[in-house]
């Protein structure tokens, strides 16, 4: 019977066009996270734990709180689908390889640690998977604590509470209302605020939520003790609802609006800088609200094409390397213009910034340090004998048959061929800084 509920509930959802309506901005139903009784037609729902023993905490159908989301969130897929965060049954040092493509990326890279070819020498374990994103604890999953790293990154958030909880409030309660405050309580949340086609909140009557149900000022899990409580609203962002596909054609409409890097500074709060004085005490790559680009960054984005290769494009905008467009926070205005600029991306200017999601993915992704694009070596493809573009072999399989193959590439780079970024293309820093 709940199986038909559930069918009939996603037979409505696409009947109506909304097919991310189990949280619709908000609070899910609680049967699809909890079990009264860590039962299911007889039979226990939570692994490893007898009906006596319970569920797992919260009555959660799962034995921490990312099990909860990853029962729903990853799958056995051969490619990109839907809701999916993560590929079910990807290992280490062989050719399997992760296949969702959402624009946070795959949690199954920190699954797959990579030797790599780095300037003739073999680097064994040379980018291993916990460096590739945020390692959340799921249990049940396989997902374990970082091992090396005992606090987030320019801050103090310990790694042993980190998982999707820490970023996502899993009830939703943060909303948006027709005037653009943002509240956890006042009117209820009708549907979601993420994506081009979501509905605008209907004034005095309903509100949307803020995008992917983050947390916002004042959040904090309730299994974490002590004093981490975000400062920072969750921020502003748009996606097609159709967003977990290959890019190889066609990118996945995505714009972003204001306060991602002060978001992710709600953890990571020594890695903010909006500007900067070249070799000044601490130095970092700057990114927040006040760090726009310059005219000859935005030049440079507006005409790379590949390595040294500059001029008129019709596509300026990049998914592996987007900028915030630097609209006002949360206004009608502000999603107005999100989705006008999601659906026909403008060129790079003065008014937009840089953020952290310029060049990293906020889950994981196949390469060091959660970027977006490989940075270990000089070259990201090479060419064969006719001048066609091929993927590196320094980073594609070795003798030992370690590294990354070619659909690995690939996957990691959204779908786009070898050919999509030309002979001998370097590091993707070079969108924005064109010294190659």
């Amino acid at each position: 019977m709940k199986f038909t509920k559930i069918a009939v509930a996603a037979v409505f959802a696409f009947a109506f066009g909304n097919a991310y309506a189990f949280h619709s901005g908000g609070v899910a139903e609680c049967e699809g996270c909890h079990s009264m009784h860590n039962s299911f037609e007889g039979a226990p729902n939570v692994t490893g734990r007898t009906f006596a023993a319970g569920t797992g905490p919260y009555l959660l159908k799962a034995n921490d709180q990312s099990g909860s989301c990853l029962n729903c969130h990853q799958s056995p897929d051969v490619a990109p689908s839907s809701y999916h965060i993560s590929t079910a049954g990807v290992t280490p040092y062989d050719s399997t390889s992760p296949v969702e493509m959402t624009p946070g990326g795959d949690f199954a890279w920190l699954k797959k640690t990579m030797n790599v070819v780095i300037r003739g020498n073999t680097a064994f374990d040379g980018n291993p998977g916990q460096r590739h994103g945020h390692n959340i604890i799921a249990a049940d999953f396989g997902f374990v604590q970082d091992p090396d790293l005992t606090v987030a990154p320019g801050g103090t958030y310990p790694a042993s509470a980190l998982g999707c909880q820490a970023c996502h409030d899993p009830h939703g309660r943060y909303r948006r209302f027709a005037d653009g405050t943002v509240a956890t309580t006042g009117l209820p949340t009708f549907n979601s605020g993420s994506y081009t086609n979501s509905n605008a909140p209907i004034a005095g009557i309903s509100a949307v939520g803020v995008y992917r149900i983050l947390g916002g000022v004042g959040y904090q899990p309730k299994s974490l003790t002590g004093s981490f409580a975000f400062a920072n609203p969750a921020y502003d962002a748009v996606v097609a609802s159709t967003y977990n596909r290959s890019e190889a054609t066609t990118q996945t409409a995505y714009a972003l609006g204001r306060n991602s890097a002060e978001w992710c500074a709600n953890c990571h709060g020594g890695m903010l800088q909006n500007s900067y004085t070249s070799g000044m005490a601490g130095l970092r790559h700057p990114a927040g609200n006040a760090a726009h680009l310059t005219q000859p960054i935005a030049d440079n984005y507006n005409t790379y094409i590949s390595s040294g290769r500059l001029g008129a494009i019709a596509n300026r905008f990049s998914t592996l390397v987007p900028f915030e467009i630097g609209v006002a926070d949360s206004t009608l205005a502000t999603y107005t213009s999100l989705k006008a600029f999601a659906a026909a991306p403008t060129q790079a200017a003065t008014t937009n910034n840089v953020t952290c999601l310029s060049c990293h993915r906020v889950h994981a992704s196949g390469f060091e340090s959660m970027l977006r694009f490989f940075y270990l070596n000089e070259f990201m493809t090479v060419a064969d004998s006719a001048g066609t573009a091929l993927y590196d072999s320094s980073t594609t399989e070795n003798k030992i048959n370690y590294g990354y193959n070619v659909t690995q590439q690939t996957n990691a780079y959204y779908g786009r061929p070898a050919t999509a970024f030309g002979p001998y293309a370097r590091s993707q820093c070079n969108k924005c800084h064109a010294k190659d």
